[in-house]
């Protein structure tokens, strides 16, 4: 049996997990649309800006799936996370 300390911080982890995956999941979406933006914009200064979107969104989206995976020894459990 699980003492109340051990069970605390099983929920603990459980819940800083669930808000990684929305963040990987929010990361996700603003990397689709920073991509998205890209192929609309139009003239110099839209396409700089569209480029500097995409990459501080890619680059957003890749440090919080590093964390996802240094966070949990489970990884292979977070597969779906997008959907």
């Amino acid at each position: 049996m699980l003492k109340k300390q051990q069970i605390a911080e099983l929920e603990q982890e459980t819940n800083y997990m669930s808000e990684i995956r929305l963040e990987i999941s929010e990361a996700h979406r603003d990397w689709e649309n920073a991509n998205r933006f890209f192929n609309y914009a139009m003239g110099t200064d839209q396409i700089d800006y569209a480029i500097h979107c995409m990459v501080t969104a890619e680059k957003r989206y890749d440090m919080l799936l590093r964390l996802a995976k240094r966070t949990s020894n489970n990884w292979p459990s977070w597969r779906g996370v997008i959907k």
